[in-house]
């Protein structure tokens, strides 16, 4: 099965009123040579309903967090699913590494998230990956079966059909490292047949997002992989070349 290239952009803590609708200028103006390949910004919360008015058409909006309450109520500093939606979210980011190590989300509540997020409509981006005494440990297997397990046993397995995962290597955000192509294979390859141990044709539909420092001059190379399907794109979405060349990238190779 051929599964369509989604190229995100988690801007985390960044950006402007002014910042951001240059960045979008850029980027919608070069949105139609990528018709083959889908694009999505995350802007942060207060941006998101500036950003949604700037878009066009060929760019998807998401969020980078949302509440694991289901139901408006007494919860100070929240936002619920429903919000995003009524703003014009198609996804949300759920269980990113920073939300996970600096703000204490666990396996259960990265489940609940997920839960709420396709509850209001969305479809969430689960993120999922090692930290690198993990890795040199040998225990990137064991990490990502659990963080994975987890939602499937939360939310079922049939619950990816509509939802994306990302693996993103903790070692390599941010720090400059990037998983060789063979590493994010092997972890893409792992993921895709813990859903497959459980449907095969849920794991065969699935999207798979490569999160680790993609950069203009490895998207090629890490999105040839068999099992990689896009990428979940931190500094280098803050930057409209940088940002484009990578979806020029998978634009490129969704021809093949």
């Amino acid at each position: 099965m051929s599964r369509r290239y989604l190229i995100a952009g988690n801007w985390k803590m960044n950006g402007s009123l002014s910042a951001n609708a240059v960045l979008l200028s850029e980027l919608s103006l070069k949105q139609d040579q990528y018709s083959g390949i889908d694009m999505l910004v995350c802007p942060p919360a207060p941006y998101l309903e500036s950003v949604g008015r700037q878009l066009g058409g060929g760019i998807l909006l998401g969020a980078q967090n949302l509440s694991d309450q289901t139901k408006a109520g007494a919860y100070t500093g929240e936002v619920l699913g429903e919000m995003l939606a009524e703003l014009g979210c198609r996804y949300v980011i759920v269980g990113h590494s920073e939300r996970r190590a600096l703000y204490g989300e666990d396996d259960a509540t990265v489940a609940r998230k997920f839960i709420a997020a396709q509850a209001s409509g969305l479809i969430p981006i689960l993120c999922v990956g090692e930290t690198l005494e993990e890795r040199e440990s040998d225990a990137t297997e064991a990490v990502l079966g659990r963080q994975l397990g987890a939602v499937v046993a939360a939310a079922g397995v049939g619950a990816f059909a509509k939802a994306v995962i990302a693996y993103e290597p903790v070692w390599a955000i941010g720090t400059g490292r990037t998983a060789t192509a063979e590493q994010a294979q092997a972890a893409h390859a792992f993921l895709r047949g813990q859903l497959a141990a459980q449907d095969a044709k849920i794991a065969n539909s699935t999207q798979l997002l490569y999160g680790g420092s993609v950069k203009a001059d490895n998207a090629a190379s890490l999105l040839s992989c068999d099992d990689v399907d896009g990428g979940l794109i931190g500094g280098a979405s803050l930057k409209a070349a940088d940002f484009l060349a990578i979806c020029a990238a998978a634009q490129a190779l969704s021809k093949n």
